[in-house]
């Protein structure tokens, strides 16, 4: 069985850390999925019977890594999807990007999803309102890139990386939306926030990449 990451776990939710390359459920890759993982974790673990439930209340895309959490109740879904659609849950990144960004900025874009080629691009017509922030925390000249914290306001299909590419600063390994260089995406859903479904208490999970690669650019760096 896939080792779990698990940061936080009771009756009702359970927090994992996506690995990188690792669909969230089921794609047609048929590779095997966070859910799936989950699942067999919960069943072996608890000696469930029969399909265990698990809910999916958010995204990360395949190639991206970071803090998730899963629902274990319909109700605790239900609650956190609701969260979610309210923009009551905050979620902060961590991202590479190609050359020397301006240190903050607030980006507005109008985003729509093209579900034939599982891409979005920028529509000023019939697009969703996307909103982020981000404050560049280091730049590295040698490599000409920028390592930033961005603070996602809306959840739009594949956002950070359509926003910065939309802005000449596509993110390092993005095979999308940037260079088609092979390299690794250098996304990482760092912290998240919400309301406990069940108990109403606040709570903040945050995990960070190992300083490996181009993620050496954390060493020294203040969060």
């Amino acid at each position: 069985m896939n080792k779990l990451n698990i940061l936080y776990e009771d009756n009702h939710i359970i927090v994992v850390v996506k690995p990188f390359n690792i669909p969230v459920q089921e794609d047609s890759s048929k590779d095997i999925d966070m859910l799936t993982i989950i699942k067999d974790y919960i069943k072996e673990k608890y000696n469930k019977p029969g399909n265990v439930y698990l809910g999916l209340v958010h995204r990360l895309d395949r190639p991206a890594s970071g803090v998730m959490v899963f629902a274990k109740t319909s109700k605790a879904a239900s609650r956190l999807s609701d969260q979610i659609r309210k923009n009551e849950v905050k979620k902060t990144y961590l991202a590479i990007v190609h050359g020397n960004i301006k240190e903050k900025d607030t980006l507005v874009n109008y985003i729509s999803k093209d579900s034939k080629t599982n891409s979005s691009f920028i529509d000023n017509k019939n697009g969703k309102e996307s909103i982020l922030s981000y404050n560049r925390l280091k730049y590295e000249k040698e490599n000409d890139l920028s390592l930033v914290k961005v603070d996602l306001k809306t959840g739009r299909h594949h956002q950070i990386r359509l926003q910065m590419s939309n802005i000449n600063h596509p993110l390092y390994g993005d095979q999308r939306y940037g260079i088609q260089d092979k390299k690794q995406l250098a996304l990482f859903a760092y912290k998240l926030e919400f309301i406990h479904p069940v108990t109403k208490e606040k709570l903040t999970f945050s995990h960070l990449p190992e300083y490996i690669g181009v993620w050496k650019l954390l060493e020294g760096v203040e969060l």
